[in-house]
């Protein structure tokens, strides 16, 4: 019987792979990739050999088609991205989707995902939170922001490492600089790093330096009157 299953990845440490996300991939037909050779790297590395297919945003609407043509004949898929959940901001709810119009069976399986750690370690409210991913690069952008000037809940953005000055003087803007904040960068790997304080003193902090790596920044929310 046809199957697709969601399997998170880690998002830099490779010993956060599950058990059960290897035995899924290893019994899978298919795996579908966002990176075929990143994954393929992966796969190696834990001793899993399977066929890769491409799938990622640039292409999902294209191969949407065949690859649901390919779950009808009744084989099973495995969807991974690079790094952490499908589906959050990355490639995965229009597959998703279209398997459940067609009720073929969807599992995701449990897994690495950036923002849960970066929430927990910032030090800011984890009981309400609202995950709003990458902003709008250009269009939209500023009337997002400005959508979430009373929004009570901690923030948490997605963004790249040549935007992050960028961004937290966008926030300083609209939030305030003395919001209370918390930049995540480079979670579970060697140089992972998290600096709090409020969004005038990030400021501060990264115009000084470069960064590299994957960037988790967490905005707190609208304090009570």
């Amino acid at each position: 019987m046809s199957k697709l299953y969601l399997v998170p990845t880690p998002i830099g440490n490779l010993e956060d792979i599950t058990l059960r996300a290897k035995r899924v991939l290893s019994e899978a037909d298919l795996v579908l990739a966002e990176d075929s050779r990143k994954t393929g790297n992966l796969l190696k590395h834990i001793g899993i050999g399977k066929p890769i297919q491409s799938h990622h945003k640039f292409n999902e609407h294209k191969t949407l088609e065949k690859t649901m043509g390919l779950l009808r004949e009744g084989m099973t898929l495995a969807l991974v991205t690079d790094a952490g959940t499908p589906g959050i901001s990355d490639p995965g709810f229009l597959l998703v989707r279209e398997c459940i119009r067609e009720d073929i069976p969807v599992e995701t399986l449990p897994g690495p995902t950036a923002f849960i750690p970066a929430l927990v370690n910032s030090g800011l409210p984890s009981d309400r939170f609202c995950f709003e991913g990458f902003l709008p690069q250009k269009k939209g952008r500023n009337k997002r922001l400005e959508a979430l000037r009373e929004e009570e809940r901690t923030m948490i953005f997605y963004e790249s490492p040549y935007r992050l000055v960028k961004t937290l003087h966008q926030f300083s803007e609209h939030f305030g600089s003395d919001r209370e904040a918390a930049v995540a960068r480079e979670l579970t790997k060697i140089h992972e790093e998290t600096i709090r304080g409020t969004l005038e003193s990030l400021i501060s902090h990264y115009e000084e330096r470069s960064v590299k790596g994957e960037i988790v920044i967490l905005v707190g929310g609208k304090p009570e009157a």
